[in-house]
């Protein structure tokens, strides 16, 4: 017996007729004519304008390394393009930078190793179909880098966007709390995960795994802590790793320092809940030191903060990420939440199956300075992503990406209506060639705004470690 709708499911069912009705899906295939004064450089300027200056010579270094790597660290500019094609006006709760190296592996709060979304920055609700388009262009912009010819990068496009509809469509047949609890418990499809991926020598998927569970707080003690007249401390490595030490001479409101951050800490233990900050409070705070991370992130204030919990082999590190407007904000509107923050918290709950249980959020005032929000999280819990380069055949492209497209499907099937979402995706294979469509034409794009930004640096507008030549 079919399961009558509920009115809610019904509403759905007939906004996402009205939707395609309305914007048939090949209409989503158009990648949007910029005005002929638009400049991709300018985008990425004015994003640096609050970033830390010292720091925007690494960032466009490590933007340059390749076509991927740039396409990684211009959200902004992808935002734009979104921006300015037709959009399908059925939400969900968007990543907003869901290219295919912002998903990966971790340890949920039951301690198994999970394959999700694992950043969101750039989080914001929107047309569900810019996460897709998002995923899809960075997928063949790697593959293209990596010479993929035309035909395996179009076949293995297709095959994402097909995984991701049909899972969306699945996804629409279940109950809510079937939705809700789904997820990639990576050991438990194991043997499935390595099928995917085997090749003659080790598998991939075992290496992300071992990776991932020596990925540990410990580690990351180890390596990233010493004892300086007496005193446990992150090492300096600048700029990579900035110690607190030299952010105190570096701050023009030195004296300041040690209060703002205690206040920091206590307003972020507020925004906790009880369990979780009664746990926080068995830890002792030791230090904390400025970390780059990423590549689009690279500029953002972003620190690691070590405690201590009953002896020095009880560590435990906070990242603590500073956070801007979404770069979605400019095309969708402002986020409901005046907290960059408590935004980036939030829609990590919704879309993540396991969220990280320190997720928390906080505002930093400096003196007269406008105040400055971040969101913090574990560092290096079990925390591993695959490496774009060892996908080197269409097979094992195709199994991963198709990973991320059910990951996404399912988040997207949490935070949306996944009702009109897949009424509108329907049966065929419409939504697929769109997407692979716009895929294929934003590798152009993107390619010559690589060009113009290899140009700027080698002209000097764009500030580098080094005069990169464009391969």
């Amino acid at each position: 017996m079919t399961d009558l709708l509920t009115a809610r499911s019904q509403e759905g069912v007939e906004k996402g007729k009205a939707r395609r009705a309305a914007l048939p899906r090949k209409a989503l295939a158009v990648l949007g004519d910029r005005p002929g004064d638009f400049d991709p450089i300018s985008v990425l300027e004015l994003q640096g304008v609050d970033r830390v200056q010292s720091l925007l010579p690494l960032r466009y270094s490590r933007m340059a390394v390749s076509e991927f790597s740039f396409l990684r660290g211009a959200a902004a500019v992808m935002a734009y393009d979104l921006g300015i094609t037709p959009a399908t006006g059925i939400d969900a709760q968007l990543c907003g930078d869901a290219h295919i190296s912002n998903f990966g592996i971790f340890f949920s709060t039951e301690r198994r190793l999970i394959f999700d979304v694992n950043d969101f920055d750039e989080t914001l609700p929107g047309p569900f179909e810019w996460d897709v388009k998002r995923m899809l262009a960075s997928a063949a912009v790697a593959m293209s880098s990596m010479n993929f010819s035309d035909k395996d990068i179009t076949k293995v496009l297709l095959s994402a966007s097909a995984t991701y509809r049909n899972s969306l469509v699945g996804f629409s047949q279940q109950g809510n709390l079937d939705v809700w609890y789904a997820a990639l418990d990576v050991e438990s499809k194991i043997d499935t995960l390595r099928a995917l991926f085997q090749d003659e020598h080790r598998s991939p998927v075992d290496d992300i795994v071992a990776r991932a569970k020596r990925t540990s707080v410990q580690q990351a003690f180890a390596k990233l802590t010493t004892i300086k007249n007496g005193h446990l401390q992150f090492k300096d490595d600048p700029p990579l790793i900035v110690s607190s030490e030299s952010l105190a001479q570096e701050s023009p409101f030195a004296g300041e320092t040690n209060a703002v951050i205690a206040q920091a800490f206590e307003d972020y233990i507020s925004s906790l809940l009880d369990d979780r900050a009664y746990l926080m409070s068995t830890y002792e705070r030791v230090d904390m030191a400025r970390k780059v991370v990423g590549v689009g992130s690279v500029g953002t204030r972003c620190f690691i903060s070590l405690f201590m919990g009953r002896s020095y082999s009880d560590p435990f590190i906070l990242q603590i990420k500073e956070a801007s407007p979404s770069v979605l904000e400019s095309h969708l509107g402002p986020s409901h939440y005046d907290h960059a923050g408590e935004r980036v918290v939030a829609g990590q709950r919704l879309m993540q199956t396991t969220p990280d249980m320190f997720l928390g959020y906080t505002r930093v005032q400096y003196g007269d300075e406008e105040p400055h929000d971040f969101y913090f999280r574990q560092f290096h819990d079990g925390k591993a992503s695959v490496d774009i380069s060892k996908l080197t055949d269409a097979l094992r492209a195709s199994a991963y990406i198709d990973l991320c497209a059910w990951t996404l499907a399912r988040a997207h099937a949490r935070s949306g209506d996944r009702m009109a979402i897949a009424t509108y995706l329907g049966d065929k294979d419409a939504f697929d060639k769109a997407m692979t469509s716009w895929a294929l034409a934003y590798v152009e794009r993107n390619r010559s705004d690589y060009g113009r930004f290899l140009e700027s640096i080698n002209n000097g507008r764009l500030p580098a470690t080094t005069t990169i030549e464009k391969t």
